[in-house]
């Protein structure tokens, strides 16, 4: 498969055809952004909604039905909004817990290396594309993309989902965009106030236990801070996260170090297929050092695996899961899910 730094200039040919192509094909324009559709007008008109990304881009879009995701959780996220996808990323289909259910969906590759010219093949109405760079060690990002699919008059959106109120947001252009209130309601705003509880009833507590949470996988750990995804969620909850004043932990993992912080929960997140295999090569590290064993948190169960579905990957229709399990962790069940 193509890298996207090898396939971005190269596609520029094959965009500009595709322009070509779609002119010739005598595309139906939607209603003008902010016109409102008369009850006696064709019904078959598309309406447009137009948005702006989170690159700061507009886009606008005519009742899109040849979907194009390009990041599991937003082809997720898109379904749950009432959408169906003709092509994928191959993450889509790595996770249970992102369950696409369109059929017929076309692989356009893996999120780091997304095939431009398979994109093009499926004559997208709408692309949806991640502002994220990197990931799984490359260096790529979906933004190069973008001049060849404007090139052939392809509708693209960039999203970055960190937490919640990113998820939500972008929940709201889809709903938007699918007219879709009710699984607004259902996904968004149902979740939002059960997540609301929780972290209301953390604030509650008097107790603001000390924690680490690390990611591990096939060549290291290391520990996250208070802007990631799970990070932030401890940081919501009341939690100390201990990272935040001790960054060096955030490029490398050290066990002397989290012994001598002695964190009241240390919790932990396998990176990976093999879950069970970045936990024991941890483990392995962790059973050299006879004064791991004797840390409290170890001593007395604060030592917790976290589901990577809920921790790891987004959550998406699970947000309020994420916060009810951590909260359960730290403070008993006694939050309200």
């Amino acid at each position: 498969m193509k890298t996207i730094h090898r396939i971005a200039a190269a596609a520029m040919a094959a965009a500009l055809a595709a322009t070509c192509i779609l002119a010739s094909c005598g595309q139906t324009t939607g209603k003008p952004a902010g016109e409102t559709v008369s009850a006696d007008r064709e019904s078959s008109q598309p309406e447009t909604f137009t948005f702006t990304d989170d690159l700061g881009n507009t886009v606008t879009v005519s009742d899109p039905q040849r979907v194009v995701a390009c990041m599991g959780s937003f082809a997720n996220a898109w379904e749950l909004a009432g959408g169906a996808l003709v092509g994928a990323s191959d993450d889509a289909y790595e996770f249970d817990s992102f369950a696409i259910s369109s059929e017929n969906v076309t692989k356009v590759g893996d999120f780091t290396s997304v095939n431009l010219e398979t994109v093009l093949a499926l004559e997208p109405d709408f692309v949806i594309m991640t502002c994220g760079t990197g990931g799984r060690g490359s260096s790529s990002s979906q933004a190069d993309l973008k001049p060849a699919l404007d090139a052939a008059g392809i509708p693209v959106a960039y999203f970055n989902v960190t937490d919640f109120a990113d998820y939500a947001r972008m929940m709201e252009i889809f709903c938007s965009i699918t007219q879709r209130d009710d699984l607004l309601a259902e996904h968004v705003t149902a979740k939002r106030d059960a997540i609301d509880r929780t972290i209301a009833e953390a604030a509650a507590r008097h107790d603001k236990p000390t924690a680490l949470i690390m990611t591990t996988y096939s060549r290291g750990t290391r520990a996250l801070s208070s802007d990631s995804m799970a990070g932030g969620m401890l940081k919501e909850l009341g939690a100390v996260n201990l990272a935040d004043a001790n960054r060096e932990l955030m490029a490398e993992f050290s066990l002397e170090s989290v012994i001598a912080l002695n964190p009241d929960y240390i919790f932990v997140i396998p990176m990976g297929n093999d879950s069970n295999a970045a936990v024991s090569n941890l483990e392995r590290e962790t059973a050299a050092d006879p004064a791991w064993g004797s840390l409290p948190a170890v001593r007395n169960g604060r030592y917790i695996i976290l589901d990577p579905d809920l921790f790891l990957y987004k959550p998406n229709d699970r947000w309020n899961e994420s916060y009810s399990t951590l909260y359960g962790h730290l403070y008993g069940n006694g939050a309200e899910r």
